[in-house]
């Protein structure tokens, strides 16, 4: 499940339970230690969130460092959900551990919020992933397109078969899809070895066509999933969601909402490399 719908918002799922439970992590730590410290002991465990996030971007973007050197402002597009997150909770918690060890009196409060924290966070992504059909690198959904060009009808597990595929879920009605398929489009020109397959949501071949005409882009590869089924069939409610998939069809990686290029370019190697 990459998104949920909030009314006419769409938001991903993995920042909102990391959110709840390092707010349910600061609750227990106010709670376990006297009122004048109520508010230190949440500081300190909202400050290992700000530690682990940092923690976590530096681990990521550091073996992708050239990429990121290209366009140095994508180090702060914090929506490429470029994170590791070994180095995220290393962060987070070396920084709860030491402040624990500064301020003994509040060693147990702090204890209980990483426990807290730790077990909200993983079940809740457990209990996600079990939605989700509980399949480790699942297979590409059977979902069937038509492509823009010929009319000609295929599932996506038969469109992407043999190479390693971005699939990409677009409207032209939607103003972050329209903001990054110029980088998608130079992305599928410089990278011959990996699919890039554009996969329309909904609407008809008339409007999709006049869309590609106005803005001049030379995408290959345009499907038009009419019923919009691949959203839902990969657990996103919103756009745009980029997807990753191996060459066997297994889904390696997913991404909810704008992706920058370096990001991209970050992706489009890992899928390249020998699994």
């Amino acid at each position: 499940m990459l998104s949920v719908s909030l009314g006419p918002l769409a938001l991903p799922v993995a920042p909102l339970i990391l959110l709840l439970s390092v707010w349910a992590a600061a609750s227990v730590a106010g709670r376990q230690v006297v009122r004048e410290d109520r508010a230190k002991a949440e500081n300190t465990v909202w400050g290992a969130l700000l530690l682990g996030l940092l923690a976590a971007r530096i681990g990521f973007v550091l073996p992708y460092a050239s990429f990121y050197l290209a366009t140095p402002w994508t180090v702060l597009d914090l929506r490429d959900g470029g994170w590791l997150a070994v180095a995220g909770l290393a962060g987070g918690g070396a920084w709860l551990a030491w402040r624990a060890w500064r301020w003994p009196v509040a060693r147990k409060a702090l204890g209980l919020a990483a426990v807290t924290g730790g077990v909200l966070w993983g079940g809740a992504t457990a209990a996600v992933w079990w939605v989700d059909g509980g399949v480790w690198r699942p297979q590409a959904p059977v979902v069937m397109l038509t492509h823009a060009t010929t009319g000609q009808t295929r599932s996506l597990p038969d469109v992407i078969r043999g190479q390693p595929a971005v699939v990409n879920l677009w409207a032209t009605w939607c103003g972050p899809c329209r903001a990054e398929m110029p980088d998608l489009a130079a992305a599928q020109q410089r990278e011959p070895a990996v699919q890039f397959v554009f996969v329309n949501q909904g609407e008809s071949l008339p409007v999709v066509q006049a869309y590609l005409q106005r803005s001049g882009l030379a995408l290959q590869n345009v499907w038009l999933d009419s019923g919009r089924s691949l959203g839902p069939a990969v657990g996103s409610q919103g756009l745009p969601t980029t997807l990753f998939f191996d060459a066997s069809g297994r889904q390696v990686d997913a991404h909810f909402g704008v992706i920058n290029p370096a990001a991209l370019q970050a992706r489009v190697q890992s899928l390249r490399a020998p699994r």
